[in-house]
């Protein structure tokens, strides 16, 4: 019984503690020692850039060399600019979710999914397409070997792996058998022509056919 008593006192003892600190507390703010914290108030707001949309927007795209005009809406994408607004029909709008790679166009030199990009994201960029590759006259070496080497059957998927392709031997001139079976990883022939493709590749960077395909 003892100790529960000396428990419930020191329980008294702290409350009473805190009450008069709360009364000494109340009693300072009354008279202007202590501040109160000032009322929530939200942080004000910052310089917010220029917004565009939700209505057409002028963009400018520069594409196979020439700054091209657009008038589009913000969430549209960089596939469907090329295909409907500049006619460039090469770069092929298949899975349209970034799985099968026949969108690919080059960007600043690196291979990307356009149907996973927004046009005003390519803005100030070098945009470069299957219809930009080749010469103004004949076809780029990729494109003659794609024939040369039978590397096609219905043709859809071609413009990505030549894309991809062309990304690869800009970077690494004399790439192997798996290095070219990597970089082309991400795109998909549902003709399975990979063996014709990867010969046409290795062809152009010198490493002639692969044993193994």
């Amino acid at each position: 019984m003892a100790r529960g008593k000396r428990k419930t006192a020191s329980s008294a003892l702290t409350r009473r503690a805190f009450l008069k600190g709360v009364g000494i507390g109340s009693g300072a703010i009354g008279a202007g020692l202590l501040a109160a914290e000032p009322p929530h108030r939200p942080a004000p707001a910052k310089a917010a850039g220029a917004t565009l949309g939700p209505g057409p927007v002028a963009l400018g795209l520069k594409v196979n060399g020439q700054t091209q005009t657009v008038r589009v809406e913000p969430r549209v994408t960089l596939l469907d600019v090329l295909r409907d607004r500049l006619d460039l029909t090469g770069t092929k709008k298949i899975c349209d979710r970034g799985e099968c790679g026949g969108c690919a166009v080059l960007l600043d030199g690196r291979p990307v999914y356009s149907c996973m990009m927004l046009a005003l994201d390519a803005r100030g960029r070098s945009i470069t397409t299957i219809e930009g590759i080749a010469p103004k006259s004949g076809l780029h070496p990729l494109q003659q070997a794609f024939i040369d080497r039978d590397a096609l059957q219905c043709g859809f998927c071609t413009p990505g792996f030549v894309i991809a392709s062309k990304a690869l031997l800009d970077r690494n001139p004399r790439p192997d058998l798996d290095q070219v079976r990597e970089t082309l990883g991400g795109h998909i022939c549902r003709c399975g022509t990979y063996p014709r493709i990867f010969e046409a590749v290795l062809s152009v960077g010198g490493r002639g056919r692969p044993a193994d395909t």
